[in-house]
């Protein structure tokens, strides 16, 4: 259930660290929404670029959203809320500068396997987690052009962002056990990848040989989750329960849609490295995992990439 928000909010400090598509569209919202934010993009990058040109963030519509434009995130600003909008693959870097920063909360905005481990970098009393479900683009020229309710609330750990984020204007829920959701999302997260991946590659949806090794990829991740000794999330009991060809056949019709899939195969990067970050600890556990190990290692696009079909 959605957290309620309150009649009004007072202005808050917040930086958003990582400003593609997520991002963007969280920065200009809270922008809008009368907040003071800083957005934080890559040194020398075209995104830091085109928001200084445009002194924040521009949507297709032409509407904009003022806001301050940085490419490091200050360690002395005491923000109110730092949100992290980078991939698991890409925060590595950023751990050492949140974990100095005066900041009074850190909140990870992306699929995670190890969120402890976050937690333990920032400090765990000021760490929070979430999970968007923003569709969302960048143009050539750096406008935005987003969709903040398709039918999924973007999640947070702590209600009172959560409230924030739906006073803004982003639909917005509580979920009690955000690490959990999160580690075992990441399965999902992977096959939902991969097979947008193998669709993108071939130009017409992914074959039913591919969806069945990336339907017992999840298998595997959810082996592996329960031999690390955490349960499943309730949210997850459905499909973990589902055979696989049914799971395969869900994936197959997924890899059809063009427009879902053009954009999640962007994630072949944060695909890869979450099917790692499980594939180690699954041979890490004791007893080790070696099948599900297995499976979820096949579940990763190839590195080799397939000629285009003609047309």
């Amino acid at each position: 259930m959605a957290a309620a928000s309150p009649p009004s909010i007072a202005p808050l400090s917040i930086a958003v660290v990582g400003l593609g598509g997520i991002g963007s569209t969280f920065a200009f919202h809270l922008a809008r929404a009368g907040h003071d934010v800083t957005a934080v993009a890559r040194p020398g990058s075209a995104r830091l670029r085109q928001l200084q040109r445009d002194g924040g963030v521009v949507r297709t519509t032409g509407e904009r959203a003022q806001m301050a434009v940085a490419d490091s995130l200050d360690e002395a600003a005491v923000y109110d809320l730092v949100v992290v909008t980078v991939l698991a693959h890409q925060v590595e870097a950023l751990l050492p500068v949140l974990s100095r920063s005066q900041a009074r909360c850190v909140q990870f905005m992306f699929n995670t396997f190890d969120p402890e481990r976050l937690g333990a970098a920032v400090g765990a009393a000021r760490c929070s987690f979430g999970m968007p479900f923003v569709m969302a683009t960048v143009d050539g020229e750096g406008r935005l052009a987003a969709t903040v309710s398709g039918g999924r609330r973007t999640l947070h750990g702590d209600a009172h962002w959560a409230a924030l984020f739906q006073a803004a204007g982003v639909p917005s829920a509580s979920e009690a056990d955000m690490p959990l959701w999160l580690r075992c999302h990441a399965p999902l997260c992977v096959a939902m990848e991969s097979i947008s991946v193998a669709g993108e590659r071939s130009g017409d949806g992914a074959s039913w040989a591919q969806a069945m090794t990336v339907a017992r990829g999840v298998g595997g991740g959810f082996a592996i989750i329960r031999g690390l000794g955490y349960r499943l999330h309730p949210s997850k009991a459905a499909i973990a329960a589902a055979p696989t060809a049914l799971v395969a056949g869900l994936l197959w019709g997924a890899s059809r849609l063009k427009t879902f899939r053009k954009l999640l195969a962007t994630g072949e990067g944060e695909c890869r490295a979450l099917a790692d970050v499980m594939a180690e600890a699954g041979a890490a556990a004791t007893p080790a995992l070696p099948a599900a190990v297995a499976a979820v290692r096949a579940m990763k696009p190839s590195e080799a990439s397939p000629s285009p079909p003609p047309g």
